[in-house]
């Protein structure tokens, strides 16, 4: 695939493994670790201003090694288990048997096959405008710096933006946060965004907000200047990194040719299969704009496997892109599933559907010997539809929310109602057992989800009992 402006090409594993969640959650670690030394005198822990020190180049050269490393590691996984691999730039053929690859000096090679997967992935976009391109870096470009900038502008309002503004700031950047409208994180439930807001600004972050976004980028003697739609400037820059959205890499499959169907943004239009509208012709992950994450692009490519080519109990196999447990490495990190307060209302109606919340200062921050209004807060909700108070949507922004939700992920994709969270017995102390605990208390409904019931002291399930 062609590499993004300002970016580059990498090895195998794709956008996650070169330029995205692994080396993102390894900026993250320095970031978190940057936190603790600044959060350690509250422990007893002392140091003089000379004692640390942050070197940018060292984290990098270790994590481009590290990256490095699980890049061969595929390539072994790929040859053990003989794959053939084949090194060019894609195009369907003019049939749905065939692919056209051309090589990078330029020969081209037709392969054939009964199925053909597209599986090329997004890249960053820019907007249009004076020296946008030019002056900007993409979350790609983020993970090729050399320095650790003095004064960053991230221009966005999704995970990336308010994941790589966190990072920087907590490191020691100057960081300004540029939004289109009132908050970053739109789309999320409201206890998520508005804790998040206050928890960057608490952290210094400076967000411009209602700005429509950016007109242009100025630069004078290695310093930008970015200009918003509303009339405000931002100087002195040394890097202003965009990160407005992503769109799939699409423009080089010649789907216009073979006559696959494409939805709003060049998306590839599939089935609950993964097929297209052509027989032959699959599609999964970001090309396909649904759930973007790596793991539901990993679970699709799973299932159409299984489907074709796995015995007969897989014929019906598809994933399912509901319930996705997403976690965003925000400063402090977010744990979601399943619906916002807004969407399970207008899901549900707002009198069948009950919200239970929570609000808190972690135990960590118990011996800080500071107001309680100026302790970084966790803060929880459940959000729960029908008689039965099943949870259709839990929400958690604070320390360790990102280690917490995979097992709540499970509960939910099992029909876990509120009794089913209150008959669990909580680990103590940790921020997680609030969700087993959040008040009020034992008053559900006593109906369970599950196969087998948990409640009121039953019996653990037993093997051979599931339906």
């Amino acid at each position: 695939v062609k590499p993004s402006p300002k970016g580059t090409t990498w090895g195998l594993g794709g956008t996650c493994v070169n330029v995205g969640c692994v080396p993102k959650k390894v900026m993250w670690n320095a970031a978190s670790i940057a936190e603790t030394l600044h959060d350690m005198h509250h422990y007893g822990f002392q140091h003089t201003v000379d004692s640390i020190s942050f070197d940018w180049a060292i984290i990098k050269k270790s994590r481009d090694k590290y990256i490095e490393r699980l890049n061969g590691i595929y390539d072994r996984n790929l040859e053990n288990s003989s794959v053939t691999k084949v090194l060019g730039t894609a195009a369907l053929g003019d049939d749905a048997n065939t692919v056209v690859v051309t090589d990078s000096s330029g020969e081209t090679q037709t392969y054939t096959a009964k199925n053909i997967l597209l599986a090329t992935g997004g890249r960053p976009v820019f907007p249009e405008g004076e020296g946008i391109k030019e002056h900007s870096i993409s979350s790609d470009g983020f993970f090729e710096l050399e320095h650790l900038p003095t004064k960053a502008v991230v221009v966005g309002a999704g995970y990336i933006a308010v994941e790589l503004a966190g990072v920087l700031q907590a490191l020691g950047t100057d960081t300004k946060l540029v939004v289109r409208k009132e908050s970053a994180l739109r789309s999320f439930d409201e206890i998520l965004k508005t804790t998040l807001d206050a928890e960057m600004q608490r952290q210094g972050i400076e967000i411009f907000r209602n700005t429509d976004g950016i007109t242009k980028i100025t630069e004078k003697d290695g310093l930008k200047t970015v200009h918003l739609k509303n009339g405000e400037t931002i100087e002195d820059a040394d890097v202003v990194l965009m990160a407005p959205g992503r769109e799939p890499l699409v423009e080089s499959l010649n789907l216009q040719g073979l006559g696959v169907e494409q939805k709003e943004g060049g998306y590839i239009k599939v089935n609950d299969y993964s097929e297209t509208n052509v027989d032959g012709v699959f599609a999964l992950g970001d090309v396909i704009g649904e759930v973007e994450l790596t793991p539901t692009a990993i679970a699709a490519g799973r299932r159409l496997a299984d489907r074709l080519f796995g015995p007969e109990q897989y014929k019906d196999a598809k994933v399912s892109y509901d319930l996705v447990p997403t976690v965003v490495f925000s400063p402090p990190p977010i744990g979601t599933i399943g619906l916002s307060e807004d969407e399970a209302v207008a899901k549900y109606g707002e009198d069948n559907v009950k919200i239970y919340r929570s609000k808190f200062a972690n135990l960590y921050y118990g011996p800080w010997q500071v107001e309680a209004d100026d302790k970084p807060k966790t803060a929880m909700k459940l959000i729960c539809a029908g008689e039965e108070e099943m949870v259709v949507g839990l929400h958690v922004i604070g320390m360790g929310a990102d280690e917490m939700l995979q097992g709540f992920g499970i509960a939910m994709k099992m029909g876990a109602t509120k009794a089913d969270f209150d008959s669990t017995v909580a680990i103590h102390p940790t921020a997680s057992e609030e969700f087993v605990t959040m008040f009020p208390w034992g008053l559900s409904k006593q109906e369970s989800g599950a196969i087998q019931s948990p409640l009121n002291g039953a019996p653990i399930p037993e093997p051979g009992k599931a339906k």
